[in-house]
């Protein structure tokens, strides 16, 4: 069970690796504001090679940590009923204001 869940941290730990960099090779900016980093480190992130990002990959703990903050904004993201079709809207505004 352990070294399942080891492995499946790390397929995730590299999805979010390549995908982070694909996002700030194709718009730096959008994906920094997304990604919640600075300048210096997502430049960083763009310069890592495949072998380096499998090597940072193979951690066993989460490479990035969830933007939410306290339960209240989980239950806001989850509950609100009367703008489903805004839901997107309603999350990235959510998600902005917690902008480290």
């Amino acid at each position: 069970m352990q070294d399942s869940a080891i492995n499946e941290i790390q397929e995730i730990n590299l999805s979010y690796l390549l995908l982070a960099q694909r996002l700030l090779k194709e718009d730096f900016a959008t994906a920094r504001f997304r990604l919640k980093v600075d300048e210096t480190l997502a430049a960083k992130i763009v310069s890592l090679t495949a072998k380096q990002l499998t090597r940072l990959a193979r951690s066993n703990q989460f490479l990035f940590r969830l933007n939410l903050e306290n339960p209240i904004q989980l239950e806001q993201l989850t509950s609100n009923k009367r703008a489903e079709n805004l839901s997107h809207i309603h999350t990235a505004l959510l998600m902005s204001s917690n902008v480290n």
